[in-house]
């Protein structure tokens, strides 16, 4: 089913958020029917484009009142917008905060909700029955339930304890994993709120690292969010045509790829290289590898490199692999062992986000490591990010980007699934709850996810003494073909020598190359 997305819902989001700027593998060889057809070559990378791991985790229920945490329970779609009493996911616990005189105060907060949503919030309990009514009502509702998420955030950021509380007990009866977008993304944006509210710092990370699904079970939720969704296809097909075409001439090539995950990024070049005219280079890949990515695999970066060299030598392809077992805020020049003058690649896919600046602490990792490269002179270096604000900005602010992106990112998904599907309820908890809820909750180190536009991308690049690589038509073309195996709502955007793939108006993910 095809989410509703009006214009003037998307405008009334719109007018909180104005605050810019800073702050299974099967394979066979490719069929290149013409060599010198670039077009059917890069299309041919395309068509393999294969699964690259994420790095998700779950999220769980903090109660704002004990502090104490409890798994959240996925599995249990209620029929209707209300949860049952004994939901795991409706507390019980939140809703006490009030004192003997909690008749006056709740007809107080009454009040305070009718001059912010309207005297007629009752209408969420029931639709009408003719349809066009019907559709207006879920409108209304996604409005208000947008309007109760802002104005809990607001609450929160003014230590309006009280109000904030109440809030989150009228939101918990109106939010729903296998409701609307609105409702599913709202469910995980309350959880992040309720985590704020009970704790602070390291204390808030740790409460939400509940029980992990097993290895299986989370490659198997990451792979169905790849098929499901072009957003790393995308990354990955225009990071490898990059180095694809400026290696285009070279014998060997030394890859590093600063989280390499399960590898299969790789699969795909390799196989693409050994189709190349004249025969394929000599591949070097060193992957730098975390424990998150060890836990999703299964097992030690040692299994990428088996893999990797098994599909290299199916392909007649010379291959060596370089392990660096460690966190890339942690990697130095000389775990890289790059020989001199060797044609080097240099792949950061999803990861530099993960790495603090200068607002967190004295390190500035990001243009540390940035300058490291710089200093090992690749001639190429491959940039994918998620086109999101959140590193520098305060709470709410951040609070505001954070569902203006995910809103636009669980639509996406809505398109793809049923909204009961319970492969789609496990891909949002176990994919995204958790970046929502670390982005919303914690401050400091702790907070991991901190996401910048290609803008001040483009500046850190430039401050370390890069230049734009242009990536090529073929590339482009490719990805726009890939695309038409999506919904239409996804677009396609080429500026300023970078691409971005969107859902309808919103930016989502930006890929760009560098020399």
């Amino acid at each position: 089913m095809r989410p509703s997305q009006n214009p003037e819902d998307m405008n009334k989001l719109n007018m909180f958020y104005n605050q810019p700027g800073e702050d299974q593998e099967s394979f066979s060889l490719p069929s290149i029917n013409n060599p010198n057809n670039s077009q059917s070559f890069y299309a041919d990378l395309g068509q393999r484009t294969q699964f690259s791991a994420l790095k998700p985790d779950q999220i769980c229920y903090v109660d704002s009142s004990t502090g104490n945490s409890s798994e959240f329970v996925s599995d249990i779609c209620p029929s209707e917008m209300h949860h049952s009493p004994d939901d795991t996911y409706h507390s019980s616990g939140n809703s006490s905060c009030f004192t003997s005189d909690v008749t006056d105060l709740k007809h107080k907060l009454r009040e305070l909700e009718n001059a912010m949503l309207g005297p007629d919030l009752e209408s969420l309990e029931s639709y009408n029955t003719t349809p066009l009514a019907a559709a207006n009502q879920i409108s209304s509702e996604s409005d208000k339930l947008v309007e109760m998420l802002i104005a809990c955030a607001k609450a929160i950021e003014e230590n309006n304890l009280i109000t904030a509380e109440w809030l989150m007990s009228e939101l918990r009866l109106v939010v729903s994993v296998c409701g609307s977008p609105i409702q599913r993304l709202g469910a995980y944006m309350l959880e992040g709120l309720v985590a704020r509210l009970a704790s602070s710092g390291s204390s808030i990370y740790k409460a939400l690292r509940c029980k992990e699904p097993t290895s299986v079970e989370l490659f198997s939720y990451m792979h169905f969010l790849y098929e499901i969704c072009p957003y790393f296809k995308f990354g990955y097909l225009s990071a490898n045509g990059a180095i694809v075409d400026a290696m285009k001439d070279e014998n060997s090539i030394h890859i590093i790829d600063f989280q390499i995950a399960q590898g299969s990024q790789w699969i795909t070049l390799i196989h693409a290289l050994a189709a190349r005219p004249g025969g394929p280079p000599r591949i070097c890949i060193t992957g730098i590898d975390d424990s998150t990515s060890a836990y999703a695999r299964g097992g030690g970066i040692e299994i990428v490199g088996q893999r990797l060299s098994s599909v290299a030598a199916s392909c007649n392809v010379p291959f060596e692999f370089h392990p660096v077992a460690a966190s890339c805020s942690d990697v130095e020049i000389e775990h890289l062992k790059v020989r001199r003058g060797e044609p080097l690649a240099v792949n950061f896919a999803l990861v530099l986000h993960h790495m603090p600046d200068e607002s967190v602490g004295t390190q500035n990792h990001r243009d540390r490591l940035l300058r490291m490269v710089k200093s090992l002179s690749p001639k190429i270096v491959t940039l994918v990010e998620q086109e999101s604000n959140t590193n520098t900005a305060q709470f709410f602010p951040r609070f505001l980007e954070t569902l203006n992106y995910y809103l636009s990112v669980f639509e996406s998904i809505d398109v793809a699934l049923p909204r009961d599907h319970k492969q789609r309820i496990n891909v949002e908890q176990h994919c995204l709850a958790r970046e929502i809820v670390n982005i919303l909750a914690c401050e400091g180190a702790e907070r991991v996810e901190r996401h910048e536009l290609l803008e001040r991308w483009r500046s850190r690049f430039f401050m370390a003494g890069f230049k734009p690589y242009p990536l090529s038509s073929s590339v482009n073309a490719t990805i726009k073909t890939l695309l038409d195996n999506y919904d239409k709502s996804y677009t396609l955007d080429e500026r300023n020598g970078a691409l971005y793939l969107g859902w309808m108006t919103r930016d989502l993910v930006a890929s760009c190359a560098w020399k």
